[in-house]
């Protein structure tokens, strides 16, 4: 009970929020996961700061207060009962940590994969898409926030930090990641945007550092569970997939730099991924949609060049056998339709 006690009156506060297009609903039991660094927390806490505090209850499992002392279900629900808790939040919660979840109003669960339960909704957090990082830039002019946003990328605590982007990325690769995290991060950020199979990360990977074939694998898995990198499947070639690091700044920030066009197409896939729009790549031709629309990442071409180099690729592309094709030029598709990318 002391330490329940200890975290009802220890409740932090989110300080500096910028309102999100994901919202937290106002009762029922809510699985909201994602990535780490994606803001979960912040979300939580702005929820939670509307709602009288002697109500609610805010238990962080990265706390180092719960290493030697062990929550259990019932403790909890007593508590819960005792001190009339309509609201709980479980924030940096571990599957299968508890043995059964408190019975009350509203019981929040923030994860970076979803839950095994059906009991509650799920609901996914990405990290900022273009239009939410402008809601945290201060700055009226579009030029000037979109430089920011390729310094920064999608994280909201880069964002709205106020230190140089190399900084803040520092403090979160240091204080996100282990040891041996970050060595397997570093590497996949040297062949960000190349086509890998698992086992070619492997074979890389222990000519750089020391590591178990077993450790790999699994962290491999877990990464692409939580969407630390996607692996994106290619239509031709079955056994290697487009792995993506899931910050187009962080990739850059980890590697001694990367060319602006490697930026660009990952801008893209990640936008796409967010919309939820399933692709596949071409190998390095662009990707192409569920709906056989093929995009071509192209920034700074003008639309006369573009189409050169789209002839010269077409019986290449014919082999595909999609009716549509489209171009990404500067964040739009030319030249069937204009629109804006989904950054």
């Amino acid at each position: 009970m002391q330490l329940l006690e200890y975290y009802q009156n220890q409740r932090p506060s989110s300080e500096y929020f910028v309102p999100r297009k994901t919202q937290i609903p106002t009762e029922g039991y809510l699985n909201l996961y994602g990535v780490r660094g994606s803001g979960k927390t912040s979300i939580a806490l702005d929820y939670l700061d509307e709602i009288e505090h002697e109500h609610t209850l805010y238990i962080d499992f990265s706390n180092p207060n719960l290493l030697l002392n062990t929550l259990e279900s019932s403790t909890l629900q007593n508590y819960i009962e005792t001190h009339k808790i309509q609201i709980l939040v479980l924030d940096h919660y571990h599957q299968a940590y508890l043995s059964s979840f408190p019975t009350l109003l509203q019981c929040i669960i923030l994860t970076r994969i979803p839950l095994c339960d059906d009991r509650f909704i799920k609901q996914e957090l990405f990290p900022l898409d273009y239009e939410e990082f402008l809601a945290f830039e201060q700055s009226s002019l579009a030029t000037k926030g979109f430089n920011h946003f390729l310094r920064s990328g999608t994280l909201p605590l880069l964002a709205r930090s106020q230190k140089q982007s190399t900084q803040a990325m520092n403090c979160f690769f240091q204080s996100a990641f282990d040891s041996q995290e970050q060595k397997l991060l570093l590497l996949l950020a040297q062949h960000h945007t190349q086509h890998l199979s698992t086992h070619q990360i492997y074979t890389l990977a222990k000519e750089q550092f020391k590591v178990s074939k077993d450790w790999l694998y699994q962290t491999i898995k877990d990464f692409h569970e939580e969407k630390l990198i996607l692996l994106i499947n290619d239509r031709h070639q079955k056994s290697r997939k487009k792995m993506l690091l899931f910050d187009f700044a962080f990739a850059k920030y980890l590697t001694l730099g990367q060319p602006f066009i490697l930026q660009f197409d990952s801008m893209i896939a990640l936008a796409l991924m967010k919309h939820n729009i399933p692709v596949e790549t071409l190998g390095i031709h662009g990707y192409i949609t569920h709906n056989n629309e093929l995009i071509l990442p192209a920034p700074f071409e003008s639309e006369e060049s573009l189409w050169i180099k789209s002839q010269k690729k077409f019986s290449h592309y014919k082999k595909t056998q999609y009716p549509k094709s489209h171009h990404r030029h500067h964040g739009k598709q030319l030249p069937i339709q204009h629109r804006k990318a989904p950054f």
